[in-house]
């Protein structure tokens, strides 16, 4: 590890090769936690290139624990995190949304490093149990439409920088590859990233995979569709802006969409919301990035038919009964 830092010291970058071999040697315990903390800073301190955050990736889908969901096209919602907005689990809500209209969910999640609950904090708070069984998953998929996968639990090396991720307490490139890694490669992915700079790379990896993506950024650094201004939007076919009205019929106020102080607190506006019982802005947010996922999926011939799905799903109950479908199969 020293020849290497002493590399990146000297303002060089990694190959993508010697970026997967290095994160495959941290997965395998050849590194102190001091040299694992400095390597992680030098990413803090520059840039990531595609290389690297390609040679990271491969480690980490070499290692991982894959799962086949029964050839279910499945969907994840996810943000890279890191955006410091101390937003409350919005996109963990929209999938449950989404599995709400019928759509299979595979959520790949993690516990906050720089927010105070992740969707494994909350989920765990909500009473599901973290597993990598397959047949167990596959039953929530069938049953519930939606299944958690707990990162730690797929992936080594992310059990292993976990504690010192938690210690930084700020974003690392660890929250750039969450979502580029979901074990059960679902088929749709909306991904929310907090700055353009990283919604550029995740638009060239993305398109060299064989799903279907939507990435979204909110452009005052939410790392979701937040209301609160205008939207970037890419999908494979392009990119445009979208403003609140558009997206979610009406403009928040980032008071509106504050996650708590808590874990016990994020975990109760969660249940608040999808029993139906979160105030105009939480709703309206919560279904502007379900509706966002699922017109990304072709199910829908219009943007404004994916919102009204969603609304039926939150509205008569869906949504809410996938939860507790969920943690009844626990």
């Amino acid at each position: 590890m020293k020849k290497i830092l002493q590399y990146l010291f000297e303002h060089k970058t990694l190959s993508r090769e010697t970026a997967k071999d290095t994160l495959l040697n941290i997965s395998k315990g050849v590194y102190n936690e001091s040299e694992i903390t400095a390597f992680i800073t030098v990413f803090l301190m520059r840039s990531i290139t595609i290389d690297e955050l390609q040679g990271f990736r491969d480690a980490l889908l070499e290692l991982c624990v894959h799962i086949d969901l029964n050839g279910y096209e499945t969907m994840d919602i996810v943000g890279t995190g890191g955006d410091g907005k101390n937003t409350f689990n919005i996109s963990t809500l929209a999938c449950f949304i989404v599995a709400g209209t019928g759509q299979k969910v595979a959520k790949h999640g993690n516990y906050g490093a720089s927010s105070i609950s992740g969707a494994s904090n909350v989920m765990e708070q909500l009473g599901y149990k973290f597993k990598n069984d397959k047949d167990r998953l596959k039953k929530e998929v069938e049953l519930a439409n939606i299944c958690f996968l707990h990162a730690p639990l797929f992936h080594p090396a992310l059990k292993t920088v976990g504690p010192i991720r938690k210690n930084l307490g700020i974003r690392t490139f660890f929250n750039m590859l969450g979502p580029m890694v979901n074990p059960a490669s679902p088929k749709f992915q909306l991904v929310g990233v907090y700055n353009l700079e990283m919604a550029r790379i995740y638009n060239y990896l993305l398109q060299q995979t064989e799903g279907t993506f939507t990435i979204i950024h909110g452009i005052d650094g939410y790392d979701e569709i937040s209301l609160t201004n205008d939207t970037k939007v890419i999908t494979n076919n392009g990119e445009r802006i979208m403003t609140p009205e558009q997206v979610g019929k009406r403009m928040v106020a980032p008071a509106d969409i504050h996650g708590g102080n808590s874990t016990e607190e994020a975990a109760k506006i969660f249940a608040r919301i999808l029993k139906g019982d979160g105030s105009w802005a939480q709703n309206a947010v919560v279904l502007a990035n379900a509706a966002m996922a699922l017109n990304c999926t072709d199910a829908f011939s219009t943007y404004e038919d994916a919102y009204a799905a969603a609304v039926e799903s939150l509205e008569s109950g869906k949504a809410h009964e996938a939860l507790k479908t969920l943690i009844l199969l626990q």
